[in-house]
């Protein structure tokens, strides 16, 4: 054991400590306890949530999506060429495009896609998001419409209720096509902009709405692996030699991810400042422990130790404080996230969240960041405490300390 290691701990269990000093140290320990268990448990609440809006975004929509306008038999062709990669897992056809649903008295802009629910099924979780209904019409004559629960709801919409989509297109004589529909399913993914926004529809009946002629305009790609997106991306335009925009989950859902991303960011800095608070006290604790033991610096000084020396002692004496913080900090953060992944103590309500209970996600790099960040501030709390011990005059220490 190295000789400033070794004072550093003689002094930090020392029974001879004075009472202000003992005192300053358990608050400083218990100042980064809970600086850390507070900072690593919000994290493992964002960061459930955060995974949770994440799974419901990517869940109902593609990995990869090709955006461009494919007529009848180029749209399958250009199915078979990527199929052919060895990133893609499975294809489907789509349709995107705008309407106004027209109910009683109701009427809401929407987006209208198109699908073919066998194919959709390999691509999205959207076939397993219904309720209640289904995506095909019982009779062929009749043009189906899947709505998300929010927006029946909102509607007061239901299923066999007939709908009509207005679309913003306008034919021959200046009048907007219209476009009878019957609502034969409700489904639920979780995520509201979803549920409320976007209605759902085979492809025959979306291309003769939006005069597409049998054509569609895009191809939703699910991948082998998530993290494969930009390289499968790349791997795609080429084979579509950059005839079609190619973009992957990240790029559709590029304002949200960002806005979360920044949330988390700055409830890091902010939660931050609470292990600022105790490292303070960290910093008092020093300059206390510098005061007591003047005479014992003094003596290490005349038999030879380096201002460097001393220098370390400070640093590692706060270091080894920040560490019983830290460390008492984590397995509080560990109990406060199982507890409450575990048990009942705040419940969501479920029409609001679509969860009951608050998802908990402990991520090692949120862990690493803090106890990286707390080691830091501990740290800068241990400089000049132990700047100002450096300086001491051996001489001096010895006659007045």
């Amino acid at each position: 054991m190295k000789f400033e290691t070794f004072v550093a701990l003689r002094y930090l269990l020392s029974r001879s400590k004075g009472v202000f000093t003992v005192i300053t140290t358990i608050i400083g320990i218990l100042g980064v306890c809970v600086g850390v268990a507070a900072l690593v448990t919000t994290l493992a609440v964002m960061s459930g949530f955060q995974n949770d809006i994440k799974n419901k975004v990517i869940g109902a929509q593609a990995h990869v999506l090709i955006v461009g306008s494919m007529p009848e038999g180029r749209y399958q062709q250009v199915q078979e060429d990527i199929f052919n990669s060895k990133y893609v897992r499975a294809t489907a056809p789509n349709i995107y495009g705008q309407a106004i649903l027209n109910y009683d008295t109701y009427s809401q802009g929407v987006v209208i896609r198109g699908l073919d629910a066998k194919q959709e099924q390999y691509t999205s979780n959207l076939p397993a998001s219904l309720v209640e209904g289904s995506f095909e019409a019982k009779d062929e004559k009749t043009s189906p419409l899947v709505l998300g629960t929010e927006l029946a709801g909102h509607m007061g919409l239901d299923i066999d209720d007939d709908v009509v989509l207005v679309s913003p297109k306008t034919l021959t004589g200046g009048l907007p096509k219209m476009k009878r529909f019957k609502i034969t399913g409700l489904l639920k993914t979780g995520y509201y902009e979803f549920d409320n926004t976007i209605v759902y529809t085979d492809l025959a009946s979306a291309s003769d709405f939006l005069g597409l002629k049998g054509g569609v305009t895009g191809i939703s790609v699910k991948l082998d692996k998530l993290d494969n997106a930009d390289k499968a991306a790349a791997e795609i335009s080429k084979i579509t030699q950059n005839r079609y925009s190619v973009k992957t989950f990240m790029d559709l859902n590029s304002t949200l991810y960002a806005a979360l991303k920044l949330e988390k960011v700055m409830m890091f800095i902010i939660l931050s400042l609470i292990i600022l608070v105790a490292s303070l006290n960290i910093t008092s604790n020093l300059i206390l422990f510098g005061t007591e033991k003047l005479k014992d610096i003094g003596l290490m000084r005349a038999m030879g130790a380096s201002p460097a020396r001393i220098r370390r002692i400070f640093i590692l004496e706060g270091l080894f404080i920040g560490s019983a913080g830290v460390i008492s900090g984590i397995i509080l953060a560990l109990v406060l996230c199982w507890a409450i992944a575990t048990f009942d103590i705040v419940q969501l309500p479920g029409d609001i969240y679509y969860l009951t209970k608050v998802p908990i996600s402990l991520e090692w790099p949120d862990i690493i960041s803090v106890i990286c960040g707390s080691y830091f501030l501990c740290f800068l709390s241990a400089l000049y405490p132990a700047y100002r011990a450096s300086k001491v005059n051996p001489v001096d220490a010895i006659r007045y300390g």
